[in-house]
């Protein structure tokens, strides 16, 4: 039995999903052929050995030539969702950590996968891999990938997204969609950017990145002393002082760093920040990304 408080967490995420879903939805034109597992090409001349069925009878008329449909077999997509739950994720200034951000943005890209008929999967991560569920469809394996999302609690601090990378480079699913979450705080050597463009050849890599506001740009507010929650590390900064400045200035530099590396390699790159409303906008971004 899942604690209810999860229950709620994960019924909010349904509800809230599917109601966006079904309003900003309606209307759209989705397949040409409901239910044939084709999709509409174009119109072209008959050729011996056609199917008559697929006689375009109204064109043919007016053309005074005989012309078919010409379809193509419908794209079944495949959407892998890749999680950060290394311990940076127990981090928030608001009332919601981080990982819960994360794994609720996990739930809506899996309800949206749904929608859209289409294979989702599910790997958690944090150095190294601690869950992967592979891709499947229908409402019980969605619920299944939710559940998982917001009940896994890892036992690992440190982050290498290196490592979920070289696994999804390893998985036979080519030119499926990876949807990478995480808050990307960590060092970007040379091992990083090669598998980050290995796996952008291989998969339509998407990242979103999830940060809280005070990792974007501290405040001048004096001494602070800072934890970092993966390694335990203690730093005590003046944040008034030339020292203050800098680190502003280091993590504005590191935000354009990770957006040009994904930029260089062709993937898209999505921010959610902690504390303010996101799932209208990623059903926003992920309906024009993949055409819902």
């Amino acid at each position: 039995m899942l604690p209810n408080e999860i229950v709620k967490k994960i019924r909010h995420i349904e509800i809230c999903t599917r109601r966006l879903l079904s309003g900003s939805l309606a209307g759209d034109s989705r397949s040409a052929v409901k239910g044939s597992g084709l999709e509409f090409d174009q119109i072209r001349e008959y050729q011996q050995g056609d199917d008559i069925r697929f006689v375009d009878w109204n064109s043919s008329s007016r053309m005074n030539k005989l012309l078919v449909k010409q379809y193509i077999e419908e794209r079944n997509r495949t959407i892998i969702l890749a999680v950060d739950v290394s311990a940076s994720g127990v981090y928030s200034s608001s009332h919601e950590l981080r990982s819960d951000i994360m794994a609720q943005i996990a739930g809506v890209l899996a309800l949206v996968a749904e929608y859209g008929k289409d294979a989702v999967g599910l790997l958690l991560f944090s150095d190294e891999i601690e869950a992967y569920m592979p891709p499947g469809k229908g409402k019980k394996h969605t619920r299944a990938v939710l559940e998982k999302a917001f009940t896994h609690i890892s036992k690992r601090k440190q982050t290498n997204i290196s490592v979920a990378l070289e696994h999804l480079a390893q998985l036979r699913n080519n030119g499926g969609i990876v949807v990478l979450i995480s808050d990307f705080i960590q060092v970007e050597d040379e091992r990083y950017r090669k598998i980050v463009r290995q796996v952008a050849k291989k998969y339509d890599l998407i990242a979103v990145r999830c940060l809280d506001a005070h990792e974007q740009s501290l405040p001048s507010c004096g001494f602070v002393t800072i934890e970092d929650s993966e390694t335990g590390a203690l730093c005590t900064l003046d944040m008034r002082s030339q020292q203050g400045i800098k680190l502003r200035e280091f993590l504005q530099q590191r935000l354009q760093d990770q957006a040009g590396i994904f930029k260089k390699c062709g993937a898209d790159l999505l921010d959610i920040s902690i504390g303010k409303p996101f799932v209208g906008d990623i059903i926003k971004f992920f309906r024009r990304r993949m055409t819902y």
